[in-house]
């Protein structure tokens, strides 16, 4: 029998993929290299289901030999392995994000004589158009949830930006760019205390209560599908950060992050200039296991922020308190700084590398900006915050128009900076 090589992700089966097994089906033995996790992360949102899953549904299939794992999107690995007579694919990629993929498997194959079948398009069938309509219908709390830790083992670094109110989140959830021949868009939103506070006229000072911060996260719940960080501030007692927990996670949010202050909430950025005193290691410890004891799922993280390069404190006290943190069983380390270089943020990440026990590093990059993603990929760091740049950006053109309209008296010279009432009116779209 021949070997025929046929890739997938196989996460929404339709009659196009049985047609392209069908057709794989007589040329010969049929092996399905499924595409995990890390190789669809790497070029656009992941599948609603995980690698496992799509494997075991493939195999399930009675035309396919057997199923390995395709952990890039390049061919070439497995067909070296495999040295298939026959690759079959749908001709759907001869342009776009695949058409060098396609290129590279014609030239391998050549290495021994294998051919490249393409199987016409089937129509009236479109995998976009199927998940477009999925993520209308929304996502599970279970699902989303559990996407963040998903992400974490997928993709080298997720970029979470802040959403304070649904449209924000609509943005976050579908800005993308092509860059480099791939996808780039947002993994998740961050739930902003600092923002939350602004857009209610609030100082950040948790002067706005968890169960009125819900409301925003409730709001994105709706309009969303990626997973939701909560900002927890100091997380408050340990008897009232259990509820926290429960609540966040009962409702789908994947994570929280509180920081080890004490005492009326100051925001980060004012540093030692405003009075803040830092939380006793063994006490936050305590309030993060209080936490993890009170979580259902496994899927739920709870995130230690610290605090000691804002305070001065120093990078020994830093690490002391990662180190202690780690320990007491939280999910992974937000370090924080208010300096304009990220040189004790690059500083504290090479000296966590050699912790016995690692987990996800998270940074905060809204004063140290001109730093790239991947040179904090680099460094160690796996989440990046752009934790309120939305809101500084929306503030100042609201203004700009405020003021344009007073000096003229009329709204007709800020006509140009803003939307058009029929784009507005049809920005969202109703659902039937």
């Amino acid at each position: 029998m021949k070997l025929v090589y046929v890739a997938m992700s196989a996460d929404l089966i339709h009659p196009g993929h049985l047609n392209i097994i069908d057709q794989a089906a007589a040329y010969g033995e049929v092996h399905v290299g499924v595409l995990t996790d890390e190789a669809i992360a790497s070029y656009k949102r992941l599948p609603y289901l995980n690698y496992e899953q799509r494997s075991r549904i493939v195999q399930a299939m009675k035309q396919v030999v057997s199923v390995i794992p395709q952990e890039t999107l390049d061919y070439r690995p497995n067909l070296r392995h495999l040295k298939p007579d026959y690759v079959v694919h749908g001709d759907d990629w001869k342009e776009g994000v695949q058409q060098e993929t396609r290129r590279q498997v014609i030239d391998c194959l050549k290495d021994w004589g294998g051919e490249l079948i393409e199987v016409p398009y089937t129509e009236g069938i479109s995998s976009t158009q199927l998940n477009k309509a999925v993520r209308e219908l929304g996502i599970t709390p279970d699902l989303r949830r559990a996407s963040l830790r998903r992400l974490l083992n997928a993709k080298p670094i997720l970029r979470i930006c802040e959403a304070h109110n649904g449209l924000t989140g609509l943005i976050v959830e579908h800005t993308k760019v092509m860059v480099d021949g791939r996808i780039r868009e947002f993994d998740g939103m961050w739930a902003s205390s600092l923002t939350d506070s602004t857009v209610r006229g609030k100082p950040d000072t948790e002067a706005v209560d968890i169960s009125s911060r819900l409301v925003n996260v409730n709001d994105l719940l709706e309009v969303t599908t990626k997973p939701i960080i909560f900002d927890g501030d100091t997380g408050g007692r340990p008897e009232h950060f259990i509820y926290t927990v429960r609540t966040l996670e009962r409702l789908g949010v994947s994570a929280v992050i509180i920081e080890d202050k004490i005492g009326l909430k100051k925001n980060s950025l004012f540093g030692s200039d405003a009075f803040q005193v830092q939380d006793d290691i063994e006490h936050f410890c305590a309030k993060i296991q209080a936490g993890k004891r009170a979580q259902v799922s496994d899927d739920f993280m709870i995130i230690a922020r610290v605090e000691s390069l804002i305070l001065k404190a120093g990078m020994q006290d830093a690490l002391t308190r990662a180190k202690a943190y780690i320990d007491a069983g939280c999910d992974g380390i937000m370090i924080h700084s208010k300096e304009t270089s990220p040189d004790e943020i690059l500083e504290f990440c090479a000296q966590a590398s050699s912790f016995p026990t690692r987990v996800p590093i998270v940074v905060v990059p809204s004063t140290f900006d001109t730093i790239t993603e991947d040179e904090l990929r680099q460094a160690g760091v796996n989440i990046v915050i752009y934790a309120n740049q939305l809101l500084r950006s929306a503030y100042p053109a609201m203004l700009d128009s405020a003021l344009t309209i007073l000096r003229h008296g009329r709204a007709f010279e800020a006509r140009d900076k803003m939307m058009s009432i029929q784009e507005i009116i049809t920005l969202i779209p109703e659902r039937l």
